[in-house]
């Protein structure tokens, strides 16, 4: 029997808070509202799809700057 738990594993277990907020923060912007409970299972998936891809492009955003301002060049 599967377990209710997600299969995604962080390689920083203490960006869980800073995702949340991240997921909040998106949310917000893009003017959904997401349940005071955190139980998603009723949200629309399009809107959850919005959220996640909007946080995968911002993360994919902070990503490139990193790297770019490691680098020695900006883009």
């Amino acid at each position: 029997m599967a377990q209710n738990r997600s299969s995604n594993t962080l390689v920083v277990p203490q960006a869980t808070q800073a995702l949340d907020q991240l997921k909040y923060e998106v949310a917000q912007e893009l003017g959904i509202q997401i349940p005071q409970d955190g139980y998603m299972g009723y949200m629309a998936t399009r809107d959850a799809g919005a959220i996640g891809g909007n946080i995968t492009r911002r993360l994919v955003q902070i990503a490139e700057q990193t790297l770019a301002g490691q680098s020695g060049f900006r883009s």
